[in-house]
């Protein structure tokens, strides 16, 4: 028993040595053995780095350069299936990297080859390498000329390359390999024969993760593309699938200033094109992403901020968007959009939206010059319109237009090769509805205007006084207006005006004139002068005016106001260039003065700008009125009387004895003793 416990007390007392060993050491220190194992594992590891660099450095020497480049191109051959042909030098460094570069490689047809690059560098593993084997790492192109030629039957340059790679990632005995590819400073031009277009891409940047383990496929990066830098990604969830054209998912990003986007769903490419899945898009400016990327500018205002999120479904050459929200210029609406890139391009759908503000689209549409007084001599330019077809149906809540607030709208526009025709279906507008269509259409010599809308029971001095200016009708009422017109300006437009229109309304005013008044002080004094007339209002029951325009002059065919006390009844023309009237008419008190005697009634004119009118009473009617001088308006008619009323005139003036010309039959002409005309 004594000996069972002896190795106990051996193993307890050398527990105790140790530790009365390490109490004796001086802080901070290590034990002897402890720091000769440390120290020979400090040797060990610099023999084994020491015997790494000489191996490497040997085998700088052992292996052949030759045998490097046949194992790179072999591998570069299993991985991509593609056969790169090697027009210039190769070089083969292994120390203190391993790395093998080959100049002037091409691939694809050596007449026009699909890719060009100054020179492909292929980075090799460093192990593998200590031990004679040759492993890509990565590979890199520099500088490389990427041609992608699209043509008519769906085919390009490519697609034999992209066979041959189809065979390499679908072959089972393919080994894992490099997972990495890099394109530097490169260039890759795209053209499409059918639609005869062209477009370049600077500046490419990108590492394409290759599929090694998995079948997934990454692309990020960035480009120059009209002179603005995108950064962009891409993702395929089943490599081999797309390059057969099987459906595999997909996500793809690009960014700018131009724009921004984003794209997640699958995508197939046999039989024909199919993409579906959900897209995101915004941009600071519409207008200036759409000049990006190679559309003419659109021409009036507006067309800024920009959002869009939406189911997308792609098939061929047709885009369909569905459960659209879209926003621009502050304004949301919901809807469905498609878009057809076959020959033109086409965008059609159907919005709806609760509050429509107009005002940035017509901001630079002016009617007027800046003093308000004289028409637009701007040029007019529609080419924006030219490069899209459109065929958009609109409805709105409200819809704001400057100062104007229309009620529910509903309106469809469409576009044809530059024509453009806005359909208004039914808009509450200046408190009454509005229809019609505008047509605008551009040509060589300017503008085509046509224009047929119907005002039915609307307010008639907002209304005419935003579209025309015009702000002195009061009342309710309904317009008719059918105009066309050529010009290059507003001003222009107003020379070539033809059309017709017609005007009703009643229990209104005619602001800024008091007729009744004016009427019933010359029906009392006809000779009265001074007065200001020029305010107040002269109501009215009902109105008719019936217009026709000719080579912008408007000639009145009817213009008709009937009211409780005064009649009036118009002809005469307007220039619509000048903005002015030269009108004639009647004014008539519907009252008579007392019983048996007819309403007074008095010509007058109304000439000046249509803005500010003049209206003059006729003088020959107030003179022939008035009891005093109307039988010298008489005397003046016959030479005879009118000799003798100058003779009159010129004694009592003095002029007669002063200038001594009188006859001698006036001379003996004498005055009643009372000194009354006769």
């Amino acid at each position: 028993m004594k000996g069972s416990h002896s190795p106990s007390k051996v193993g307890g007392s050398g527990t105790n040595d140790i530790v009365r060993r390490l109490d004796a050491e001086p802080t901070g220190t290590l034990p002897l053995t402890a720091a000769t194992g440390l120290k020979r594992l400090g040797f060990m590891l610099l023999a084994v780095i020491a015997g790494g660099l000489v191996v490497l450095t040997t085998a700088g020497y052992l292996i052949s350069a030759d045998a490097v480049r046949q194992q790179v191109m072999s591998e570069i051959r299993a991985v991509t299936g593609l056969d790169p042909v090697l027009r210039g030098k190769a070089s083969v460094s292994l120390f203190p990297t391993g790395s093998v570069s080959f100049a002037d490689v091409v691939l694809g047809d050596s007449k026009q080859p699909a890719l060009t690059a100054e020179r492909l560098t292929a980075r090799l593993r460093f192990f593998p390498l200590l031990i004679g084997r040759v492993e890509i790492a990565d590979v890199s192109l520099d500088h490389p000329s990427i041609a992608i030629e699209l043509q008519p039957n769906g085919q390009s340059n490519w697609s034999g390359l992209i066979d041959a790679l189809l065979r390499s990632q679908t072959d089972p005995h393919r080994l894992t390999a490099f997972s990495e590819m890099r394109i530097d400073g490169g260039t890759v031009v795209i053209h499409d024969e059918t639609r005869k277009l062209t477009e370049t891409l600077y500046g490419v940047e990108f590492s394409l993760a290759w599929p090694s383990i998995s079948k997934s496929f990454g692309a990020t990066g960035r480009f120059i593309w009209h002179d603005a830098p995108i950064d962009a990604s891409m993702t395929l969830a089943d490599f081999p699938a797309a390059l057969a054209g099987s459906r595999s998912g997909v996500k793809l990003r690009v960014s700018g200033a131009p724009m921004k986007a984003a794209f997640e769903g699958a995508v197939s490419f046999r039989p024909t094109v199919k993409i579906e899945g959900t897209l995101a898009a915004d941009a600071a400016s519409l207008r200036n992403a759409l000049v990006w990327a190679g559309q003419k500018p659109l021409p009036g205002g507006g067309f800024g901020r920009f959002a869009i999120k939406a189911r997308t479904n792609v098939v061929g050459g047709t885009i369909s968007l569905s459960s659209v929200n879209v926003e621009l210029d502050g304004n949301s609406a919901e809807g469905v959009l498609t878009f057809a890139a076959d020959g033109r391009q086409t965008l059609q759908g159907t919005l709806a939206a609760d509050t429509l503000d107009l005002t940035s689209y017509v901001s630079t549409v002016r009617l007027l010059a800046a003093n308000e007084r004289a028409w637009n001599n701007g040029i007019i330019t529609l080419d924006g319109l030219a490069g899209l077809d459109l065929d958009l149906r609109l409805s709105a809540g409200n819809v704001v237009v400057s100062n104007a607030k229309v009620g529910r709208t509903a309106i469809a526009a469409n576009l044809r090769a530059g024509h453009l025709v806005v359909t208004i279906g039914e808009a509450q507008a200046y408190g009454g509805v509005v229809k019609g269509s505008l047509a605008l259409a551009n040509f060589d010599r300017g503008v085509d205007v046509k224009s047929q809308l119907q005002f039915t029971d609307v307010d008639l001095e907002s209304c005419l006084g935003q579209l025309f200016g015009l702000r002195r009708l009061e009342g309710k009422g309904s317009i008719a207006l059918a105009v066309e017109g050529t010009g290059d300006s507003v001003l222009a437009l107003t020379h070539t005006l033809n059309g017709t229109a017609t005007l009703t309304g009643s229990n209104g005013a005619l602001a800024g004139l008091n007729v009744e008044q004016l009427l019933r002080r010359l029906e009392r004094r006809p000779l009265s002068g001074g007065g200001e007339f020029r305010s107040g209002r002269t109501p009215y029951d009902k109105i008719t005016v019936a217009l026709k325009v000719n080579q912008g002059t408007v000639t009145v065919e009817d213009v008709k106001i009937e009211g409780a006390a005064v009649v009036l009844a118009l002809a005469g023309s307007a220039s619509i260039p000048a903005r002015e009237l030269d009108l004639k008419g009647t004014a008539a008190l519907v009252a008579p003065p007392k019983p048996g005697v007819a309403p007074f009634e008095l010509p007058f004119i109304v000439q000046g700008s249509w803005d500010d009118p003049i209206m003059l009473p006729d003088p020959e009617a107030l003179i022939r009125r008035s009891g005093a001088a109307a039988p010298l308006l008489n005397a003046v008619r016959e030479r005879r009387d009118r000799d003798s009323v100058r003779s009159a005139i010129d004694r009592l003036t003095g002029r007669a004895q002063g200038t001594g010309t009188a006859p001698a039959a006036d001379q003996s002409t004498t005055q009643p003793a009372t000194g009354k005309p006769e």
